[in-house]
């Protein structure tokens, strides 16, 4: 409940959409939140029990609310993102922008230059940007280059300086990456086509230079001007090949952004996209470090104002995997099929991609991260109620009935710890009953370590479907341990979960990170347990034929295994060998035996 002073703040709190702010007790800003209803938001805070140890670890520091209104929650949205990027309060989710882009530049001048440059000037300059990457700008401004001939000088190129003849061509004129305007030899009507061009390339529509190079090429073929055709077809050719590579949906696709999310326990991975004439021309993923438990929409709201502000994006239209409020000025589409689904489904790998690529360097940096951040995904994925830090699976081979055996495999922390493996003979069990065997197993694994007072473990796996899960269940039954430990089961078709007493499996994600732990468990028990069972089976085979032997008896056999330790090295072994380990004898029997054979 709280405390007079909170009651008082939030009966003062109007209904309105806004934004409020937490403060502790030596006014530090702890958390900053966006509502609809600024009462009823924040009176929630004091009234709901929350799971999540740190929102109630949040709430117990509250000092003071401060707040903020606004005419509606899309400015409540703005605000919020603003205010978290300039505070960065303690509880909220971490945004990340430590860094300047680049953008290209077509300078506010006659002729204008156009470049790259990461300082934006407001001199009526226009910036397009900025860029993710420098990369993708040189490789733009290679191409830009390529196709036109612009100055690179910064001379004052006005009509009175042109006319009194104040500057003279230098290199690039010569080397015919320009064409001279500094001397009057190119018209600034023909050089303002070229920069019109330019913006439509940044803007990622390719279809009117394309058509004026065909155009041109034409005309000079026409004129039999073959060796000035061949050089713009050449220009056509590099201007295809870049849009054949940029170019990913249907062109009509225009003026659009695409953003999707990926999330676990600890991290949020926001993949944004922007669609210019089917052609995409801004990739980024920004990565949001949880604080709390925030749900995917409101980690989801807060990347697509983030991004947008970052990235000076002004698209009417985003698609996205969820319906989110973002006012009624930007249409929000949710896409079921074809081109918009295909690059929803395109933003979505991205983000994927760009996790594991943190996964890779997280487990090399942090590894300590990387361990808690899987331990809190799989008690998430798998609804346990508390981290399995320490995991047994168990599988039985049985091969045709014979040598029955069981394995039992342990991992600490996500990782097999080897020196904790168990294998078993099936010792109460008659014939191939793999239902009985597991029975047998479990019972006199947790017995042991009940006996010797040794730490049980957060979950048992069960190689196996329900039987084998009912079977496991009766002996932590009998040891009183039902509910104690978290226990399922993994039919092997499928990948299947099965939970004690519920009849609907848990199918979990194919490439979810837990799923593989699991599959790794089951793996390496089968593996564990048809070594084993392999072992047995060709030690039993070699013990059979010593004793078909006549005069070889049960003490003489472990005599040998214990010298020669194989049968190959018995049978290959000589008469004077055998002679001296157990006699001239037996040694003649021996030696007869693998003779005959």
């Amino acid at each position: 409940m709280a405390n007079a002073s909170i009651t008082l703040q939030i009966s003062t709190l109007p209904d309105s959409p806004g934004v409020y702010q937490y403060y502790d007790k030596d006014d530090k800003l702890l958390y900053v939140g966006k509502a609809k209803n600024l009462k009823k938001r924040v009176s929630s805070y004091f009234t709901k029990n929350f799971d999540n140890n740190k929102t109630r670890v949040l709430v117990k520091k509250i000092a003071t609310i401060k707040h903020i209104v606004v005419e509606t929650e899309t400015d409540a949205l703005l605000l919020e993102n603003n205010l978290i990027k300039n505070y960065q309060p303690r509880y909220n989710v971490l945004l990340k922008d430590d860094k300047s882009y680049p953008w290209i530049c077509i300078k506010n001048e006659r002729f204008p230059r156009v470049f790259s440059t990461r300082q934006v000037i407001r001199d009526g300059s226009e910036y397009y940007g900025p860029y993710t990457s420098m990369k993708t700008v040189h490789i733009l401004m290679d191409l830009i280059r390529g196709l036109y001939p612009l100055r690179t000088c910064n001379y004052d190129l006005s009509k009175k300086n042109i006319k009194e003849g104040k500057f003279k061509v230098c290199l690039e004129y010569h080397l015919g990456n320009c064409l001279g305007p500094c001397e009057g030899l190119f018209s600034e009507k023909d050089y303002m086509e070229n920069i019109d061009a330019i913006r439509n390339i940044i803007k990622g529509n390719f279809k009117n230079s394309l058509n004026k190079f065909k155009g041109q090429m034409k005309r000079l073929a026409e004129d039999l001007k073959f060796e000035e055709a061949q050089r713009i077809k050449e220009k056509i050719d590099v201007l295809e090949n870049y849009q054949s590579k940029s170019t990913v949906v249907n062109p009509r696709i225009n003026n659009v952004d695409v953003f999707s999310i990926i999330a676990d326990e600890s991290f949020a991975y926001v993949n944004f996209l922007q669609i210019s004439h089917g052609a995409i021309i801004r990739s980024h993923t920004l990565e949001l470090k949880k604080k709390l438990d925030e749900s995917d929409e409101d980690l989801l709201l807060l990347g697509i104002v983030e991004m947008r502000q970052r990235f000076n994006s002004l698209s009417k239209e985003i698609y996205v995997p969820f319906e989110v409020d973002l006012g009624e000025d930007v249409k929000v589409h949710v896409p079921k099929l074809g081109d918009k689904k295909q690059i929803l489904d395109l933003s979505e790998r991205n983000a994927k991609y760009f996790r594991m690529e943190r996964f890779k360097q997280t487990k090399i940096v942090d590894p300590e991260r990387h361990e808690k951040r899987i331990m809190a995904q799989m008690k998430k994925d798998l609804r346990l109620s508390e981290e399995p830090r320490h995991i047994e699976c168990f599988d039985n081979s049985n091969i045709q009935g014979s040598n029955p055996v069981a394995a039992c495999v342990v991992f600490k922390n996500g990782k097999p710890s080897k020196k904790d493996y168990r294998k078993f003979n099936i010792k109460t069990v008659v014939g191939p009953d793999d239902f009985a065997s597991m029975e047998e197993v479990v019972y006199r694994r947790y017995k042991r370590l009940l006996d010797e007072e040794q730490p049980l473990p957060q979950l048992i796996i069960i190689d196996g479907g329900k039987g084998q899960l009912s079977s496991a269940l009766k002996s932590l039954d009998r040891l009183g341990l039902r509910g104690k430990i978290a226990i399922i089961g993994i039919a092997k078709r499928l990948e299947e979960l099965f939970y004690p007493d519920d009849p609907i499996p848990l199918y979990l994600d194919k490439k979810s990170e837990t799923l593989k732990i699991i599959q790794q468990l089951r793996n390496e028990a089968h593996r564990f347990g048809i070594t084993f069972h392999r072992s047995k089976r060709s030690k039993q085979a070699l013990d059979t034929e010593l004793e078909t032997i006549p005069g070889v008896g049960e003490k003489t056999i472990i005599t040998l295994l214990g010298h020669f330790k194989s049968k190959k090295r018995i049978a290959s072994a000589s008469f004077e060998e055998l002679a001296d380990i157990v006699g001239e004898s037996r040694a003649k029997k021996l030696v007869q035996h693998f003779s005959e054979k």
